[in-house]
């Protein structure tokens, strides 16, 4: 099977268009279409849907898709096997993060992987939200959420506990709550897509239902508010560190229960034929992130 074939298969499905992936390649839409029918024909199946306008995958092109990825990745971690001591770290890396903490940890990382690697390029997409990794071709996800049951492989980099924390001239307006049930006479900043917040009691998590005054679509606008001293927040330790550091946020400590533990994952679409740029970035972040949680931090 012809690699370069497989390599303008995945450029269509990424540019959405046969002429785009051909200027990528510095082919016509003629040859790109020649070369497509060509990789069809060798598999005996239809991969994708052409009309005059746009291009879609059929469904046999649907499973194609990720295993001309895995070829591709295989062809360019053999090739970087034997360039990387001499080269240095080359291609793609594709990352996906939250918004905080792409902005806190994943660019400054990047930035000095490029510095030190001038071959290597770098694609960065922030959403709070979650993305098919497989389907959109990222190498790599930054994650904090619980994580769900699924084929993708995650390494666990560092711990990320909530922490429940406010503005000090909240607390010295509103007093601090001590136990959990207090919460109630508080102002709580909410995000939309999460109603509750998770604690932990006597060794047993509880859902303890939010009804603040002020909701949010983002984290960052949670944390705006919060650190305006609007109400009481429960934000990741990475996404209010430097508040807590500089004194803009005081963790609260409830007597009764703490804030759920998470972590900060990174996920990848396969363990097999991991390019270098993939692992080089993962111990990065595991060495950005070997810093000890402070004492007053801690739920």
């Amino acid at each position: 099977m012809n690699l370069q074939d497989v390599a303008l298969f995945c450029a269509i499905v990424t540019t959405g268009s046969l002429s785009a992936a051909g200027r990528q390649a510095g082919l016509s839409p003629m040859a790109v279409s020649r070369r497509l029918a060509a990789l069809e024909h060798e598999l005996g199946v239809r991969l994708i849907h052409r009309t005059t306008r746009s291009v879609a995958l059929t469904a046999d092109g649907e499973t194609f898709l990720p295993l001309a990825r895995t070829m591709l990745d295989a062809r360019e971690a053999a090739t970087a096997a034997f360039s990387e001591q001499h080269e240095g770290l080359s291609g793609v890396l594709r990352v996906t993060a939250p918004h905080r903490i792409g902005r806190a940890l994943a660019v400054p990382l990047v930035v000095r992987l490029m510095a030190e690697n001038p071959r290597l390029k770098v694609d960065l997409s922030f959403s709070d939200g979650i993305v098919d990794i497989v389907a959109a071709g990222i190498d790599v996800a930054i994650r904090v959420a619980t994580l769900p049951a699924s084929e993708l492989v995650a390494v666990r980099v560092a711990d990320n506990p909530r922490i429940l924390c406010a503005a000090p001239a909240y607390l010295a307006a509103h007093g601090c709550p001590r136990r959990l049930a207090d919460l109630d006479a508080h102002a709580c900043l909410t995000l939309h897509a999460m109603d509750a917040w998770t604690f932990s009691q006597a060794g047993h998590p509880v859902a303890k239902r939010i009804m603040g005054r002020l909701g949010a679509s983002s984290v960052d606008t949670v944390h705006a508010a919060c650190v305006a001293g609007a109400g009481l927040a429960l934000l990741t330790y990475w996404d209010v560190a430097q508040n807590l550091a500089d004194g803009t946020l005081k963790t609260v400590t409830l007597d009764d229960a703490e804030p759920e533990r998470l972590a900060i994952w990174a996920v990848l679409p396969t363990r097999q034929h991991m390019p270098p740029r993939v692992r080089r970035f993962i111990d990065g972040l595991k060495s950005a992130l070997m810093v000890s949680i402070p004492a007053q931090a801690r739920p």
